[in-house]
């Protein structure tokens, strides 16, 4: 029977010192697979090299050109190669009306949620291609498939992820790569309360009105984990996600409206 197992999969797991990027790691690890690992903030990857000893890390802000090459040539000398890439790297954004968002802002949010995407995904295809066949997981969010008021950068983005997705799915199948996308909701963690918090102040609501009213468009009426979403990644890169491809698989509870 195929299991539920990455075993000798060279895996790179961009921010992957904290929150969803760790989930992934901790799970990918635990079935088999080998690990590179880069983030941003310094203090963050000081923290999951003590943790994770064995794991290769990098500090490198997918947004940057040269950060990304630096990071891919130590994924090549650590690992010899790659089998997976996970696009996990994100940032909110702004949260506030159109016409108060800086363009700099506006510019920051694309640059690290979509053309951060673009540039890891360059540099890792070669290398897939070389494996012989491999995965992309591209992170979007509900807000990929949903409008999101105040919140038009981080939208923008996530909707390019999807478009990003499935034109990579078709130009990378004949090559036996997978691509997909996966569409998280409300996660637990400090993200969604800094989230919820800017929100609320935004509209003038107590925190606690606004995560009810978040949690009142979910479906399922509660937040997903972390773990969850690890485990559609790790799903999507076994044997037996290897006939999934272009999809955009949504791990949210079903968020009915943003």
């Amino acid at each position: 029977m195929v299991e539920l197992r990455a075993d000798g999969q060279r895996v790179l797991v961009t921010a992957g010192a904290s929150g969803i990027g760790r989930a992934i790691v901790e799970a990918l690890l635990d079935a088999g697979a080998r690990i590179h690992v880069c983030d941003v903030d310094a203090a963050v990857l000081a923290s999951f090299r003590q943790s994770f000893a064995g794991v290769g890390a990098t500090r490198a802000d997918v947004a940057d050109e040269a950060d990304v090459d630096r990071l891919f040539a130590e994924v090549e000398e650590r690992l010899g190669g790659l089998d997976v890439l996970v696009n996990n790297a994100g940032i909110a954004g702004p949260t506030a009306a159109v016409e108060e968002i800086t363009p700099a802002d506006w510019r920051r949010c694309i640059e690290v949620d979509l053309t951060g995407q673009f540039l890891c995904a360059r540099r890792a295809v070669p290398m897939l291609k070389q494996a012989g066949g491999g995965a992309i997981v591209n992170m979007s969010s509900a807000a990929g498939r949903l409008g999101y008021a105040y919140r038009t950068p981080y939208a923008a983005a996530k909707y390019g992820v999807i478009g990003f997705t499935e034109s990579l799915a078709k130009e990378l199948g004949p090559f036996n790569i997978t691509v997909n996308a996966i569409l998280p909701g409300i996660v637990q963690g400090p993200r969604i309360e800094r989230v919820i918090r800017a929100r609320a102040e935004q509209l003038g609501l107590s925190y606690e009105e606004m995560e009810r009213r978040y949690l009142e468009k979910v479906s399922l009426r509660r937040m997903v984990t972390a773990q969850e979403v690890a485990t559609m990644v790790l799903y999507l890169v076994s044997p037996l996600g290897r006939g999934v491809s272009g999809q955009s698989l949504g791990v949210c509870g079903n968020v009915e409206t943003l």
